[in-house]
């Protein structure tokens, strides 16, 4: 099994119609899951959503349309890079796709006007929803991520998260 945030280069075809793109293929795609849930966020600039995460689940997130800034973090206390942060710019150009580990915290940052942003999950047993996952808050200072932003968008669940 993967032990990191893994960056994967979709395969793509452009003509005059349009983009066509694969998100996944179960043919090619290490490590092997079962997916078993897709969810779609649409937002608007300046939305930052997390960061968040779970002890089980694995995902797979995609920009569908416009651009957001993807940041992990390693949350994993035993790991030589807790609480290392990554960015990653998804966009619907680049057509790239970010799998997130079981214990790592991802969270977005908007960078168009809009975006849809799409990730597709792998766990086992129960969905982890929002009581099984925890939540770090987005400009906690241990963590020192430098998001291009001083005042986003928050839900109340982002704005109350825990300093880790």
């Amino acid at each position: 099994m993967m032990d990191k945030v893994a960056v994967f280069n979709n395969s793509h075809f452009s003509d005059l119609r349009g983009d066509l793109w694969t998100i996944w293929d179960e043919s090619v795609f290490e490590p092997k899951l079962k997916f078993n849930l897709d969810k779609v966020a649409k937002s608007k600039k300046n939305v930052l959503r997390g960061l968040h995460g779970d002890n089980k689940s694995w995902k797979l997130i995609t920009c569908l349309y416009g651009e957001f800034l993807l940041c992990t973090v390693d949350y994993r206390q035993n790991s030589e890079s807790f609480l290392k942060n990554e960015f990653h710019l998804l966009t619907s150009e680049n057509k790239k796709s970010v799998l997130v580990p079981p214990m790592f915290l991802n969270g977005h940052l908007v960078l168009s006007d809009e975006c849809v942003f799409h990730y597709k999950w792998s766990f086992d047993g129960e969905y982890p929803d929002v009581d099984d996952q925890f939540s770090v808050r987005w400009d906690d200072p241990i963590l020192d991520i430098k998001w291009p932003i001083e005042k986003p968008i928050l839900s109340e669940r982002d704005k109350n998260s825990n300093f880790v």
